[in-house]
């Protein structure tokens, strides 16, 4: 009996270790490989060009094959349809980098060429700011403005602001998105700027409540001010 379990045990070890080995070899990636990071991009990571969003459009300028000169809109799902090399993906692209790719697309069919990308009609440069601020929404990104301007843009923070906890979300890509916590009390205070964030299209700020506006609904009036 006790040989028969040596060997059964021998047998089952033979069929476990060999797969893993092999598994371990096959899913080793090449020196070269790109490994994507478990965290996602970071806000310094990406691009801030302007990047293609459906129902925005686009002239293509060829400069030397006039005759395919169009004007193309971004579909829903983020596709154009592209005159005689059918639909080309460009929702999220800048325009040099679909300006690339288009070149390539065409090369199959012209001789080298040239083709530039004009921006003719697309969604305006937006910030949000909500939470504890006094006039919250959405602001046009009409310059370069930073977290503590745009807080000032919407009205300034109100007396239940936590201001030592802004919270900056950022769309780094269509799947990830960055939270970033700043202390804009201590940037003020300080009188040093060099952290205040410049905002990007897209991004939000929101202003959470300090704890004494939280629970000062729940005290006696006579009690809050023994707080401070």
């Amino acid at each position: 009996m006790k040989i028969l379990t040596t060997h059964l045990f021998a047998i089952v070890l033979l069929f476990t270790v060999a797969p893993l080995c092999n598994s371990q070899q096959s899913q080793q990636p090449p020196a070269n490989a790109q490994v994507a990071s478990s965290t996602g991009p970071t806000m310094q990571e990406r691009d801030p060009r302007y990047q293609l969003a459906p129902s925005d459009s686009f002239d293509l300028d060829f400069r030397f094959q006039p005759e395919f000169n169009q004007t193309l809109i971004v579909q829903p799902d983020g596709f154009v349809t592209l005159r005689d090399v059918g639909d080309l993906h460009v929702a999220g692209l800048t325009l040099p980098q679909v300006s690339a790719l288009l070149e390539k697309k065409y090369s199959t069919i012209l001789n080298n060429p040239v083709i530039s990308v004009v921006l003719k009609d697309f969604e305006k440069p937006r910030v949000v700011v909500g939470g504890e601020v006094n006039r919250p929404g959405s602001f046009d990104l009409r310059s370069d403005v930073t977290v503590s301007e745009a807080v000032q843009l919407a009205g300034g923070f109100t007396s239940a602001a936590k201001h030592s906890q802004v919270l900056l979300f950022r769309k780094t890509t269509s799947e990830w998105m960055e939270v970033k916590k700043l202390d804009v009390k201590s940037m003020m205070k300080r009188g040093d700027l060099h952290e205040d964030v410049h905002l990007r299209p897209g991004d939000m700020l929101f202003v959470p409540k300090n704890k004494l506006s939280k629970i000062s609904g729940f005290l006696p009036r006579t009690s809050v001010g023994a707080l401070f």
